[in-house]
């Protein structure tokens, strides 16, 4: 049996080497493809990709190309729909749907329960409705 030679002059054996069309790794990831179904698609172990780093390298690229498209689509439907401003807002500008409460208000709060209690509790003789 005649074995291929390599450039070394040693013969090839083994697995041959899988070629990964890096172009269409680019394109899966821009639609949040994830490794796994990446790997299914060209047919190797997902284990092989991630031992890639070319192919890591582009992955990232590819996924980071994505975001940035499904950002710009979420910003032009913001533009028609308010209730995705709101959630633009709320991932990033740190708004929220109820305001925080802060110590201060809280003893504001606390002073003013106090006063009222005072009342309630010792109420001036003689005094009208209109005090």
């Amino acid at each position: 049996m005649a074995y291929k030679k390599k450039p070394n002059g040693k013969n090839a054996t083994g697995r041959p080497k899988i070629e990964i069309d890096y172009v269409m790794v680019e394109k899966l990831a821009s639609i949040m493809a994830t490794q796994e179904e990446i790997a299914a698609f060209i047919g190797v172990a997902v284990r092989t990709l991630q031992n890639d780093k070319e192919f890591m390298r582009i992955y990232k690229k590819g996924l980071d190309s994505g975001r940035m498209s499904l950002r710009r689509k979420q910003f032009k439907l913001a533009d028609k729909n308010a209730t995705m401003g709101i959630w633009l807002g709320k991932q990033y500008l740190d708004q929220k749907d109820k305001p925080e409460t802060t110590e201060s208000d809280l003893t504001k709060n606390l002073d003013q329960i106090k006063t009222i209690a005072e009342y309630l509790n010792n109420p001036k003789p003689n005094r009208s409705i209109d005090d």
